[in-house]
């Protein structure tokens, strides 16, 4: 069962290491004081495109005080994952909420893929509103569950 980590467990997030958006670009920092949602994905992962993505759609669309986040991180088909793919896949999705690319540095996984020590795609990622990293899945997330963690990070005060 998915767990939101204790505030007072929880480390800073790591910083998104990316080379392009599509949408707004954005920052973790400029976002200090709102609940982050980040989805990590690959546009040819077949989780990605029945759950993942699909359920951060829902989660843009029914908790408009969550900033909602994609994450492109391709350790995989690189030659046919570039941008202008991946711009035609978002909007053949409708995916109309900021999605940055993962920088690549030489190794497999990509920068903030290895930040963040995610296993694969799709990982749901929630940060706090004081930019604490609370909450790493890989693979499906309940949809009940994950709605009664944005509500208990939603219920949380704001830094000071």
């Amino acid at each position: 069962m998915p767990r939101l980590t204790a505030a007072g467990s929880a480390y800073p997030a790591p910083m998104l290491d990316v080379t392009q958006w599509f949408g707004s670009e954005t920052s973790l920092a400029q976002l200090r004081g709102q609940v982050v949602m980040i989805e990590a994905f690959q546009m040819l992962c077949p989780g990605c495109i029945s759950y993942g993505l699909p359920q951060a759609q829902r989660v843009h669309k029914l908790f408009p005080d969550v900033a909602v986040l994609g994450l492109h991180t391709v350790f995989e088909h690189h030659e046919v994952t570039g941008p202008a793919a991946l711009k035609v896949f978002l909007d053949e999705f409708g995916i109309f909420f900021p999605v940055g690319v993962d920088r690549h540095d030489g190794q497999r996984m990509p920068v903030t893929m290895r930040a963040y020590e995610l296993q694969g795609t799709p990982s749901t990622l929630l940060v706090d509103r004081a930019g604490n990293l609370r909450f790493t899945h890989l693979g499906a997330v309940p949809e009940l569950e994950l709605g009664a963690m944005l509500g208990e990070l939603r219920a949380e005060p704001a830094p000071a």
